[in-house]
């Protein structure tokens, strides 16, 4: 068994924002030289999550006006009432989603469905600068 792991920058704007991971999740399962494993893809933190869902404008709107309906900002939530930071609804939303995905390989290439694409949400309420880690392995 092999294990290939590399880390993402991922850029962000505050709650909402979406990146599309899929051309680079491709790209280091291709440098990893593994056929047929799982690949993870992993963020760290505690307010961005990770999912797989058709990277389009409209779902791109949709994902995170839904979470905010669920889960709006308020000072009400416990977290907000201890830390006074405005991101206990970012907290929730992120364990909601979860902050990984794995996916499996064939031949080389990880198996995504024609529309399926690798996403990084940003649920905090501010810009941050994510790490995403991706760990590849198998044989």
């Amino acid at each position: 068994m092999m294990v290939y792991q590399r880390t993402l920058q991922c850029e962000t704007t505050g709650n909402g924002d979406m990146h599309d991971l899929t051309s680079e999740v491709r790209q280091i399962v291709e440098e990893s030289g593994i056929q047929c494993g799982l690949v993870n893809v992993f963020n760290v933190g505690s307010t961005g999550a990770i999912g797989a869902i058709e990277f389009e404008q409209g779902l791109q709107q949709d994902l995170p006006e839904m979470l905010n309906r669920l889960m709006p900002p308020s000072r009400e939530y416990g977290h907000e009432q201890t830390w006074h930071d405005g991101n206990g609804h970012s907290h929730l939303q992120a364990t909601t989603l979860g902050p990984s995905l794995t996916v499996p390989i064939a031949e080389g290439k990880i198996q995504l469905g024609t529309w399926q694409q690798i996403f990084h949400l940003e649920c905090d309420n501010k810009p941050r600068r994510r790490k995403v880690t991706v760990t590849v392995y198998g044989e």
